[in-house]
This record gives C-alpha cells, structure tokens and sequence, in this order.
C-alpha cells in the first residue's frame, strides 16, 4: 500500500484521501493494491502482512487471493494493546515522521473506533480457523519483537 501511495497510483491516491480523515481505506482499494503486490511478487515464497486484512469482507477477499496463488495462512498475529497507550505511541510517531494522520489525537480516537467496528471481528474470524494468535504489545520493542518472532518460528 505504501509503494502505490508512494507512486501515485490511481489507488493509491484513493487510499490517501480516506488515510488523511483517520477512516479506512475501503476494501476493493486494498484488495486492488494486494492483487497487484501479489502478482508482481508471485515467485515468492510466502508473504507477511501488516495492517492487512482489517475487515471480514479484506478477509475473505484475502482467502480467494491466497487459494488463486496456492496459498495459505499459516498464522495471524494480534498485537494487543491498550487505546491509550496507542494514542500516546501514534502521537509520538507523528511527531518523528511527519505523518499528518499522526498528529492528531482526534484522528487517532476515530481511527481505533473504526477498528473496534471494522477490524476486531477479525479476531473472531481467525480464530474459528485456528489462526490467530494475540501477542502482548505492551512492553519494551524489543520484548514484543521477541515475541512475534517466537510465534513465527513456530509456524516455520
């Protein structure tokens, strides 16, 4: 998503417009910018989202994705994390990238509402399919990271 943000992508430019009001990006947007990823990258050996999917409908758009490439998940990790200690990261983060949709704790507080509404059911979702697996993410970096890469491993 970055790189066709980056590029100025039809898409891209779409996803920009929803990411400055603190809304998600709509799905067919997002599948759309996974699609093309997938396709320019479809020798690879497997691939690790970030941020993707964050709705049920990105979810099962994501499985027909997969099943088109022979493809899989073998594991979703969760980052679980309070709303204060997010708001209070993000708006460090805006302060050190300049990201405008980081600089506002408005913004932010409307952007964990959507993933209340929109992204949390994933967990759900995952989790029927024996996929989901939530990770502290309070803490120090270097002890969350630890601990992703230990859930990793274990799938490998």
């Amino acid at each position: 998503m970055r790189a066709e943000r980056k590029a100025g992508t039809e898409l891209g430019v779409k996803a920009n417009e929803y990411i400055a009001k603190g809304e998600l990006v709509p799905d067919e947007v997002v599948v759309g910018m996974v699609r093309n990823f997938m396709k320019e990258h479809s020798s690879s050996k497997g691939f690790i989202f970030d941020g993707f999917p964050r709705t049920t409908p990105q979810a099962e758009a994501l499985d027909n994705l997969l099943a088109e490439f022979g493809a899989k998940i073998d594991v979703v990790l969760g980052l679980e994390v309070n709303e204060d200690e997010l708001v209070k990261r993000l708006l460090l983060r805006g302060e050190t990238s300049g990201r405008a949709d980081d600089q506002s704790e408005e913004t932010i507080r409307n952007r964990f509402k959507e993933y209340q509404t929109k992204t949390l059911p994933l967990m759900d979702y995952y989790t029927k399919k024996n996929s989901y697996v939530g990770v502290n993410g309070m803490g120090e970096i270097d002890q969350i990271q630890t601990s992703l890469i230990e859930e990793i491993n274990k799938v490998l």
